[in-house]
């Protein structure tokens, strides 16, 4: 896998700090989204045993998530975002982990998997952000919900008939989590803005950290 790296300093009037990491995550970014698992899942082909191992995987990140979520309610630095992010925080609660439920159950799988390494990699690194502040929490929250976004948009590809595939492909598009992306995108372009030097290295590493850590997550479905 190759690794990124964090972007230099940004140029005044140029690309948006979220628009400068991606950039700089392009290659690890681009293999993430057309990765085999996407495909094989837009065209409802996955071996039922790889998505399984995948859902049984991904469930494990849900309460770290919410926790994750919980944290940027608590700690943004203005009343209109917080009210937003805890809209979000209600549907990750909700539909999402009601999907992974139903799914699991039909998949015949088990909540309380043996994690794989890149699972662990991304709960520590959730953890870490939590922990850290606001910015912090945006940077990863971005790559899990954009990253996500960019592979569930194929508007020239017809859904597949597999309930399970084209759920969770309906999960991670359509206008309102096209809104969602753009409003975490804008907020962290916003606080980095006022970041020292230091600080906003740290928040462009986790953002490259996650972005490493989605592809090795797909890698991990195929190795059961």
């Amino acid at each position: 896998m190759t690794a990124s790296r964090p972007p230099g300093p940004p140029n005044v009037g140029a690309m948006s700090f979220s628009g400068q990491l991606r950039e700089s995550s392009t290659t690890v970014w681009d293999a993430a989204v057309g990765h085999r698992f996407v495909d094989e899942l837009w065209a409802g082909t996955v071996d039922r045993a790889v998505l399984r191992r995948y859902l049984e995987q991904d469930f494990q990140f849900v309460d770290s998530f919410v926790a994750l979520l919980g944290a940027a309610v608590a700690n943004a630095d203005r009343p209109s975002p917080r009210v937003r992010l805890a809209r979000q925080l209600g549907l990750v609660a909700g539909p999402e982990n009601d999907y992974f439920e139903r799914s699991l159950g039909e998949l015949d799988g088990t909540a309380t998997p043996v994690r794989a390494a890149p699972t662990v990699g991304f709960l520590e690194l959730m953890d870490s952000a939590r922990e850290d502040g606001y910015p912090e929490a945006l940077a990863v929250l971005v790559v899990a919900e954009w990253l996500y976004l960019d592979w569930a948009s194929r508007p020239d590809t017809p859904t597949p008939d597999d309930v399970i595939c084209r759920e969770w492909i309906e999960l991670h598009r359509g206008v309102e989590f096209e809104e969602w992306v753009v409003f975490l995108r804008a907020e962290l372009d916003r606080v980095a803005a006022d970041l020292d030097p230091q600080r906003r290295e740290r928040v462009a590493a986790l953002f490259v950290r996650a972005v490493d850590l989605e592809l090795a997550f797909f890698d991990a479905a195929y190795e059961g």
